[in-house]
């Protein structure tokens, strides 16, 4: 990712993102157009949807044109070159971008995860399962220098296992084709975010054993970043966007998951009411939301630790290096009080 970040770089060094356009609701009123990119579709960014689907971005004058980047290097890609204002990715991706040097830094704004959002998921039902049984095993494991791979392997180790000696961490599938993969008959085990990995199991794909975020701890898993002179120049949608982001937590906070799932169905064609709300239930159940937004200084050292455990940090970088906690700050008194 970092080679590519490099390259990418020379390239897009003049561009900015385009001047947030405008058009009318069915109101009347005017709406300002945000091109929002996110790493992938899961369960585990349900106060986006949530916000999506109860209208809490109209009402704040914004409409959401959401496109999925399957990988957090290609929503960064997107976010740099111009073509997304806000992307929704691991935190990580700002790191390296920010050690690349580049003068326009991707600023992360409001932190909307705050674990591992995986599930390990096995061949077989392992009522009992320990995390040593992963011993001797391959596990298809996401992208090398992505966070999910990362935080994989921060908890493997742990737990006495290290790459290459005694477990296999397949880190040569795209993000967005594990799933595939591991139904092909690639791994002993992969991890899979909701509603994929219920799907999985309700299907007999899979069982799901583990969940990673439970075992890691906190880290700024996944958060909403825009390069610093969007931020600079529509600081106004910036505000309104993180009102309706904390809006959707507090209603997923108050209200009842089959309440939530039925609002959540269009956004998860084929997938049944029962799979979303028991997703919705596992990642309430690890506590996987913030639900105040601004990123702490505790958690980014966690990440980098992570980081650094993986060996894909060339350097530790300073919280406000990358980081503009401003609006979610002002926004969580606005809310909560």
């Amino acid at each position: 990712m970092k080679r590519l970040l490099t390259a990418l770089l020379a390239l897009t060094m003049l561009l900015f993102p385009l001047a947030s356009c405008k058009e009318k609701s069915d109101s009347g009123d005017s709406l300002t157009t945000v091109r929002l990119n996110e790493v992938t579709h899961s369960i585990f960014y349900a106060p986006l949807y949530v916000a999506l689907e109860n209208d809490f971005f109209e009402k704040e004058g914004l409409k959401i044109e959401l496109t999925n980047g399957g990988g957090a290097d290609n929503v960064m890609t997107a976010l740099i070159s111009g073509n997304a204002d806000i992307g929704l990715m691991g935190v990580e991706a700002s790191i390296y971008v920010y050690l690349e040097g580049k003068k326009d830094v991707p600023n992360v704004f409001s932190q909307l995860t705050k674990r591992d959002g995986s599930f390990l998921v096995s061949r077989k039902a392992e009522p009992n399962f320990k995390w040593e049984d992963l011993e001797n095993k391959e596990i298809i494991a996401g992208r090398k220098g992505g966070i999910p791979a990362m935080t994989f392997e921060y908890v493997v180790n742990k737990h006495g296992l290290k790459n290459g000696k005694n477990v296999t961490l397949n880190n040569d599938i795209a993000f967005n084709l594990m799933g595939p993969s591991f139904e092909g008959g690639t791994g002993d085990y992969t991890t899979l975010f909701e509603p994929t990995a219920s799907e999985y199991q309700l299907a007999g794909k899979g069982y799901i054993v583990a969940s990673v975020g439970e075992e890691s701890g906190e880290i700024p898993y996944t958060a909403f970043t825009a390069l610093k002179s969007y931020i600079d120049k529509h600081g106004d949608v910036i505000e309104k966007f993180v009102r309706a982001i904390y809006k959707a937590i507090k209603y997923l906070g108050e209200t009842d998951e089959d309440t939530v799932a039925k609002s959540l169905v269009g956004q998860f064609p084929g997938t049944s009411l029962s799979s979303i709300s028991t997703a919705l239930k596992s990642y309430k159940r690890i506590d996987a939301w913030t639900t105040d937004m601004a990123m702490t200084e505790s958690a980014f050292n966690n990440l980098q630790d992570v980081m650094e455990n993986a060996g894909e940090l060339k350097r530790r970088v300073a919280l406000s290096d990358i980081t503009d906690n401003s609006y979610a700050e002002k926004i969580y008194k606005e809310i909560y009080g």
